[in-house]
């Protein structure tokens, strides 16, 4: 049986929010989709019945391998169209997230499988994230926040935390795009604002924003 547009809902959720244990709250997940906790219970027994979570009542939910895959699906569904979207239709990275929402609720696995071909397979997304591939396997990053980072330190922009739309606006203005070198000038004591070097021209980065750059070094 096909999966329900608000079951992959649920299931995207799981695979932002399991923890290294494969555990997430019944808590969590509501104030992730913003759905009180009686009809998250509701959707987590149904979850339990296919396998793809362990659920016992007042305890973190257990996300099943089976479960997790099914999460993993989804997200590529989400990550090609957003890929596809930029690379040969010519989108802003921060315009694809809303058009990706709707059609990663499409059920033809070959409409996907050809997409991934047209765009020769990519491994990640235009925000840097992994695709999943179709077995729902991902490529595990070592990454680390910027925030983390000290000065002096010349790191390379991966990917961020959180792709909404303002947050993309505000790293396009600053021509900090992905794969773009940074180098840590400075950290201020009061605010930990940093000032960041990138192609000759610097800028200032608030906390918040550093906070969801992801680098490499």
């Amino acid at each position: 049986m096909r999966t329900t547009l608000t079951e992959e809902n649920y299931l995207k959720a799981l695979f932002h929010l399991v923890d290294n244990e494969g555990k997430v709250t019944i808590n969590e997940l509501s104030k992730f989709l913003n759905v009180k906790m009686p009809s998250v219970n509701n959707m987590m027994k149904k979850f339990a019945d296919k396998s793809w979570v362990i659920y016992e009542t007042y305890k973190p939910l257990i996300v099943t391998e089976k479960g997790r895959k099914e999460a993993a699906l989804v997200v590529r569904k989400h990550r090609l169209t957003e890929m596809f979207l930029v690379k040969k239709m010519n989108f802003g990275w921060e315009n694809v997230h809303e058009i990706a929402e709707q059609l990663e609720h499409v059920h033809s696995t070959i409409f996907f499988d050809k997409m991934d071909e047209i765009l020769d397979y990519p491994k990640f997304d235009p925000h840097g994230e992994p695709i999943p591939d179709k077995e729902g396997n991902i490529i595990a990053q070592d990454l680390q926040r910027l925030s983390n980072c000290g000065v002096g330190e010349t790191v390379i922009f991966a990917s961020v935390t959180l792709s909404d739309d303002a947050f993309l606006n505000y790293l396009t203005e600053r021509k900090l795009l992905l794969n773009t070198k940074i180098k840590i000038i400075k950290i201020e004591n009061f605010d930990k604002s940093v000032t960041v070097e990138v192609d000759g021209k610097r800028e200032v980065l608030s906390r918040k924003a550093t906070e969801k750059i992801l680098v490499k070094k």
